[in-house]
C-alpha cells in the first residue's frame, strides 16, 4: 500500500506544526512554594487537571475540522494525543469508542500475551470499532502482530515527555524515554509531558472480529 493511500490517524504529527521553543520556559515556583518548569506566559490551558506543564505544539487544521498537510508517520501530535486519550476517543477518527462492552484497545504483539489480573500502560488511545481493521493493517506497530483487548476499566496513571533540571546556565532538558511517570510523583515539577497514560486494569483478550461488529455508545 503506498503511502499517499494509508489513512492517516487524528492523532499523527504533520509536517509544519512545529513544538515551541525551549525559550518560552522558565523556572517558577508551584502551589506548594517548590520550584518547577513553566511558561514565560504560562496560561491554565498549558497544565492538565493534575498540574502537569505539557509540550506546546501548533497545530494545522484544515476546514473540515482535522489536521491536514504530510503525515510524520512516527511523530505523536501531544494535544491530539491528550485529547482523544483523555476523552477515550478514536486515535484514527477521533470519534467515540465505547461499546457496550468496554472500549476496544489494540497492543502491540511484542509486550507478549497479557494475562488476568496484569496492568498495562499505554499511551496508545482506542480504536473505534469501525476502524480496527484499517489499524492492524496500516500500523507500524502492530505489523509484527497484535492482541486486541476489551478495556472495561482504564484510570489515567501519568505521562511520558522529557524531564528538565536548573543549572548555573539555565533550563536543560535531560535525556527522555518512554518509561510513564505516574501522577503525584516528585519529578514532575520539572517535567514537559507529552503523551498521557492509562493503566488498562480490567480487560478481555478477544477476537478482533468480536470487536468490529460492536455497536457505539452515544
Amino acid at each position: 500500500m503506498s503511502a499517499a493511500s494509508r489513512l492517516v490517524p487524528y492523532i499523527t504529527a504533520r509536517e509544519g506544526e512545529e513544538p515551541e521553543s525551549h525559550l518560552a520556559l522558565r523556572a517558577t515556583f508551584d502551589g506548594a512554594g517548590r520550584s518547577a518548569l513553566g511558561y514565560w506566559d504560562e496560561s491554565q490551558e498549558d497544565r492538565d487537571p493534575r498540574g502537569v506543564l505539557w509540550g506546546r505544539c501548533s497545530q494545522l487544521i484544515g476546514v473540515d475540522g482535522f489536521p491536514s498537510g504530510r503525515p510524520q508517520w512516527r511523530l505523536i501530535h501531544p494535544a491530539r494525543q491528550r485529547e482523544t486519550m483523555t476523552r477515550l476517543h478514536c486515535q484514527i477518527c477521533a470519534g467515540p469508542t465505547r461499546t457496550p462492552e468496554g472500549y476496544p484497545f489494540l497492543e502491540p504483539a511484542t509486550k507478549g500475551v497479557p494475562q488476568p489480573g496484569d496492568i498495562l500502560r499505554t499511551a496508545q488511545p482506542p480504536v473505534c470499532p469501525a476502524h480496527l481493521r484499517v489499524a492492524v493493517e496500516q500500523c507500524p506497530r502492530l505489523q509484527e502482530g497484535y492482541t486486541a483487548l476489551m478495556v472495561r476499566s482504564a484510570p489515567l496513571y501519568g505521562v511520558i515527555g522529557t524531564p528538565y533540571q536548573w543549572t548555573a546556565q539555565g533550563i536543560k532538558a535531560l535525556a527522555g524515554n518512554d518509561t510513564p511517570i505516574p501522577y503525584l510523583a516528585s519529578e514532575l515539577r520539572w517535567f514537559l509531558a507529552s503523551q498521557l497514560v492509562r493503566s488498562l486494569q480490567d480487560f478481555t483478550v478477544v477476537d478482533l472480529d468480536e470487536l468490529t461488529t460492536l455497536d457505539l455508545i452515544a
